[in-house]
């Protein structure tokens, strides 16, 4: 019987076009972002900015090829850059994570985040926090925020609040319930690499990763949904892979079965974006199993979508919430719209600004500012929109004829931080908030909303975070602040992800597509922060799995 042998010239076809996708990707992000960074909008008339922008595509295009090369070349003997080889025979090893190395791990990054908590004491409460409590305290609930995230939140701490009759006893009761969960998932999944074939050494790296890099550390004590909502990607992106691996196993496992469907149920109830990329992830997992379609991987798949509409729609019902305000969806053509208003107002009819303002008062125009778009979009007349949505359709689509390049550049503004790697993350510059005012950085916001109050007992690590979260360390270190970037983040996701397409090894692909999915969400969104892709850092140990290299 004859065996097929491998296309190799069709093959070195596509090595080709996933690194020249990623080279013209990269070029567009480095050449573009640094223009957006320093100019406010992109300028195609700039011939040098072209140019380099061409000579960029070009090197990482050839550049990621030869690496790509190499590697593969391990694969048949050679070393890795000549350097040292890589033992692509070892065998993955196999067996039960214990209960007490489990225990042992997780007790581990307790006590890595502890002196954290105590130098933030009660807890980083912030974005939103105050409003999310104040829901609970006067019953008065909205879908702006995720109903489960609110009634969590607001009730943990209005119930210590009613018993210590201390407001900092509940943020900090909540902080340490918010802990506690979220380093049980991390332990959970260094117990998952562990069985994939990650040795001793790479499990201490980890674990120090998970319970000490500042940007995990700040959300995992950090009263916002973007914690525990990254905590449940994370927790998908490892069943999935687990699913990929052995499906007919997995799909045996009813504890498995079970928890999946509740992680990918709960993962939305924390942030709805989730849900939407979730929703466009499932007919891509369907066909990557069109031949292993059972009845029970379809439902696995599917039921999770009826869960969340089931779960939402009961806890909306069930607290007489109002809906959620248009301007969250329409963030981007409100900001299109005003920046269209601040530079280009004379091309404007009489009409059509009566229409616009009619929509948005013309004090809020007078606030766009181009990386944020709170100040513009929190005037937005949504009775107007319910009654007559078509004539503010109908205002956007005039003025994108007349000016489409500028409608890039307002959506570009409000997310090329999101692709570049030294974009400058401080979008509310000037912007006073309760116990400061933003002025070199807005990476975190560091801050404790009332009712809380901060009582450090470390006041050098309080200090530490201060300068990492809201002070010049990005000026001051630029090299040593990349790690910190999610421009770099997502350019070392897409490396390794067109890697594993370019060798055709779907099944180390297919698990990342909800969290890459939930990232182009964000592109749409009110401007670029990295409370929104923090799954980014979170899953970043998932691309070393063994069990999905090639």
């Amino acid at each position: 019987m004859k065996t097929s042998k491998p296309n190799v010239n069709k093959d070195n076809y596509l090595a080709w076009l996933l690194s020249g996708l990623f080279g013209v990707l990269s070029g567009v992000f480095l050449a573009w972002g640094y223009q957006l960074e320093k100019y406010d909008r992109i300028d195609l008339s700039d011939s040098n900015a072209n140019l380099v922008m061409l000579m960029l595509m070009v090197v990482i295009t050839v550049d990621v090829k030869h690496v790509w090369n190499n590697y593969n070349d391990t694969k048949r003997g050679a070393k890795l850059f000549g350097l040292f080889k890589l033992d692509h025979e070892k065998k993955l090893q196999t067996g039960e994570f214990g209960k007490k190395a489990f225990l042992r791990t997780w007790g581990v990054l307790i006590l890595l985040n502890l002196p954290v908590l105590l130098a933030e004491y009660p807890g980083f409460f912030v974005y939103d926090a105050q409003d999310e409590l104040n829901e609970v305290l006067t019953r008065s609930f909205s879908t702006h925020h995720p109903l489960l995230h609110v009634l969590i939140l607001g009730g943990v701490i209005a119930l210590v609040h009613k018993v210590t009759g201390s407001w900092n006893l509940g943020i900090f009761a909540y902080s340490v319930f918010q802990m506690l969960v979220i380093t049980a998932i991390f332990a959970y999944v260094l117990g998952f690499m562990s069985k994939r074939g990650v040795g001793k050494k790479g499990r201490i790296v980890w674990t120090l990763y998970y319970g000490l890099f500042p940007t995990i550390v700040m959300f995992t004590l950090c009263s916002s949904k973007d914690g525990l909502f990254s905590a449940m990607v994370l927790l998908l992106t490892v069943m999935l892979l687990q699913l990929v691996s052995d499906t007919k196993a997995f799909c045996g496992d009813k504890r498995k079965v079970a928890a999946f469907i509740l992680v990918a149920t709960l993962m939305p109830c924390f942030r709805h974006n989730g849900f939407y990329a979730y929703l466009v992830f499932v007919p891509f997992a369907l066909i990557y199993f069109r031949k292993k379609q059972k009845p029970v991987l379809v439902g696995i798949l599917v039921l999770p979508v009826v869960c969340y509409l089931i779960i939402s729609s009961v806890l909306s019902a069930s607290f007489s919430s109002e809906i959620t305000h248009h301007q969250e969806m329409l963030t981007v053509p409100i900001m299109q719209l005003a920046r269209v208003y601040t530079y280009e107002k004379d091309s404007l009819t009489k009409e059509e600004m009566d229409t616009l303002t009619s929509y948005i008062p013309e004090e809020n125009l007078k606030l766009y500012s181009p990386r944020v778009s709170d100040l513009v979009k929190v005037g937005f007349n949504n009775e107007l929109y319910e009654q007559d949505s078509r004539s503010f359709w109908k205002l956007w689509i005039s003025q994108l004829k007349k000016h489409p390049f500028l409608y890039v550049n307002a959506w570009a503004l409000t997310s090329y931080g999101y692709l570049y790697p030294a974009a400058k993350i401080n979008v509310y510059k000037g912007t006073t908030v309760y116990t400061f005012t933003y002025d070199e950085s807005s990476y975190f916001g560091y801050e404790v909303e009332p009712p809380g109050e901060r009582h450090s007992f470390i006041p050098a690590i309080d200090n530490l975070y201060r300068y990492l979260s809201i002070g010049s360390f990005f000026e001051d270190a630029p090299v040593a602040g990349l790690p910190f970037e999610p421009g770099l983040l997502i350019l070392i996701y897409l490396f390794v992800l067109f890697y594993r397409l370019s060798v055709r090894n779907i099944k180390g692909v297919l698990p990342f597509l909800p969290l890459l999915l939930t990232w182009m969400t964000v592109l749409l969104g009110p401007t670029y922060l990295v409370r929104y892709v923090l799954y980014l850092w979170t899953c970043l140990p998932l691309l070393f799995d063994k069990g999905y290299q090639v």
